[in-house]
C-alpha cells in the first residue's frame, strides 16, 4: 500500500501543473462547503447569543392579545387581568425549571419622559427589588433603590449606561432630573450592564418595543408607577431559568400559573417570549438559504470528480504500455486496478485538504471585511477530507477497471 501511495506521488509531482488543475474543481468545492458551513455555523451561534444573551437565561412573560404584546399606556386596563404581587412572584419562583422571577411595569418610547427638551425614545421600566438581580444587572454608580424610596413613593430613577451616555448631552446623569408623563424624577444611579436582546420581529408591536429597548432604558420604582401614569397596569415578569435549556419550560410554566391564577378572560392571556424557540426558526431560514448554496457547492464537487475521472482515464491511455509490462511481469489485475484507485484518492485527498485550508480562510476572511459571524467545526473538517478520499475512489473506478482489464499483449503493441 505505501508503495502504491509513493508511486501515485511521484506520478502527480511529474505532472504538476496537470495534477493542479484536475484537484482544482475538488478544492473549490470543498473550500465552499467549508466556508458555507462556518458561516452557517457562526450564524446560528450568533441568533442564539443575541436572542438569549450569552449565560443571561431569562425570558419575558407578558401579557398578549391575539399572540402580540400589548401596552396599556393608552386603552382601558382590563378587570379581566388581576394584578400580581410580591408572593405570586415567590411561589412562581418554585415552579421546574425557574429560578428566580421579577414584577414589572413597561412603557416603549413616545412622550413619557423627556430631560429638558430632548425626548428620550427608549424602555421605561417599573421595577421590583428583585428585577436587576433576575436580569442579571446591578447599580455600578450611585445607589439602588431603597426601600423606604418603594414606602414613600418616591421619585427617583436609574438609567442604563447606553442612556445616561445619550440622554444627558454630555452632563453627568447622577442627580439630573427627568420628567416622566411630567412627573419629575431624580436619577439615583447607572446600571452596570445594558439589558436589551434581539427579538424576532412578528408584529409592528414586536418592533416597536425592539427599537424601544435599543435606545435605552429608565427604571423607576414599581409603586412609584401611579404617581406618574396614574393608572394601574397589568404586571410582566422577568423569569430567570435555571439553565439556557430549560428557558421554555420555565416560560411556559410560568405564563400557564400566571394566567390560571390572574385572567378571567379569553381576549387576553400571559405569553412568555420563546427565544430559543424564535432562535430555531431564524436557525431554520438560516439552514434554508445556505442550504442552496451547499447544493450548488456540490455540484462543483460533482464537477471536480468528473475532472478526476477524465484525467484517470487519459491517464489509462498514456500508460497502456507500462500497464501492458507489468501485467506482463506478473502483476495482479488487483495491482493494477489498486494502483489507479490510490493514484485518484491521493489526489482527491490533497484537493481535499487544500480546500479546507481554503475554505477556512475565505471564512475568515468574510469575517473580517463583511462582519459575518464564523464558526469553524473540525469535525465538518474532517469529513469534508474524508469526503474527498470517497470522491476520487468513486470517480477513479472506472479508470482502475479499464486499467486492469487491458490484454498484456494488445497493451504491450500500443503506441
Amino acid at each position: 500500500m505505501l508503495e502504491s501511495i509513493s508511486l501515485a506521488l511521484q506520478g502527480l509531482w511529474t505532472h504538476k501543473m496537470r495534477s493542479f488543475l484536475t484537484m482544482l474543481g475538488v478544492i473549490i468545492g470543498i473550500a465552499s462547503i467549508i466556508t458555507i458551513v462556518s458561516t452557517i455555523n457562526g450564524t446560528n451561534q450568533q441568533i442564539k447569543d443575541n436572542l438569549v444573551g450569552a449565560g443571561n437565561n431569562v425570558v419575558n412573560v407578558r401579557v398578549t392579545q391575539d399572540g402580540n404584546p400589548v401596552e396599556f399606556s393608552y386603552m382601558a386596563i382590563p378587570a379581566s387581568v388581576r394584578p400580581l404581587d410580591a408572593d405570586v412572584a415567590d411561589y412562581l419562583g418554585t415552579l421546574p425549571g425557574v429560578d428566580s422571577v421579577a414584577l414589572f411595569r413597561s412603557n416603549s418610547g413616545g412622550d413619557a419622559v423627556s430631560f429638558g427638551r430632548t425626548q428620550f425614545t427608549g424602555n421605561l421600566y417599573g421595577i421590583d427589588e428583585c428585577y436587576l438581580d433576575v436580569v442579571g444587572s446591578s447599580v455600578a454608580r450611585g445607589r439602588a433603590f431603597t426601600e423606604e424610596d418603594r414606602v414613600n413613593n418616591r421619585k427617583v430613577a436609574l438609567v442604563d449606561q447606553k442612556t445616561a451616555s445619550t440622554l444627558f448631552g454630555g452632563e453627568d446623569a447622577l442627580g439630573s432630573i427627568i420628567e416622566v408623563k411630567g412627573e419629575p424624577f431624580v436619577v439615583v444611579g447607572i446600571t452596570a450592564k445594558d439589558v436589551t436582546t434581539e427579538p424576532v420581529i412578528n408584529s409592528v408591536e414586536e418592533y416597536r418595543l425592539y427599537s424601544a429597548s435599543a435606545a435605552g432604558a429608565i427604571y423607576i420604582p414599581l409603586e412609584s408607577w401611579e404617581v406618574a401614569f396614574r393608572y394601574d397596569e397589568p404586571h410582566s415578569l422577568a423569569v430567570r431559568a435555571s439553565s439556557v435549556d430549560e428557558m421554555t419550560v420555565a416560560g411556559n410554566g410560568v405564563a400557564e400559573a400566571v394566567n390560571a391564577y390572574a385572567v378571567t378572560s379569553d381576549d387576553y392571556a400571559y405569553a412568555a417570549d420563546n427565544l430559543l424557540d424564535k432562535a430555531a426558526s431564524l436557525q431554520n431560514l438560516s439552514k434554508s438559504a445556505n442550504d442552496q448554496l451547499l447544493w450548488i457547492a456540490g455540484i462543483s464537487l460533482l464537477v471536480g470528480g468528473i475532472g478526476v475521472m477524465n484525467i484517470m482515464l487519459v491517464s489509462v491511455t498514456e500508460r497502456t504500455r507500462e500497464i501492458g509490462l507489468k501485467l506482463a511481469i506478473g502483476a495482479s489485475r488487483s495491482r493494477i486496478r489498486l494502483q489507479f484507485l490510490t493514484e485518484a484518492s491521493v489526489l482527491t485527498l490533497i484537493g481535499g485538504v487544500l480546500g479546507v485550508a481554503g475554505g477556512i480562510g475565505l471564512a475568515y476572511l468574510l469575517s473580517s471585511v463583511m462582519g459575518i459571524p464564523v464558526f469553524v467545526s473540525v469535525p465538518a473538517c474532517l469529513v469534508a477530507v474524508v469526503f474527498s478520499m470517497v470522491i476520487g475512489l468513486v470517480f477513479g473506478l472506472a479508470p482502475a477497471l479499464k486499467a486492469s482489464r487491458l490484454n498484456p499483449i494488445e497493451a504491450l503493441r500500443h503506441e
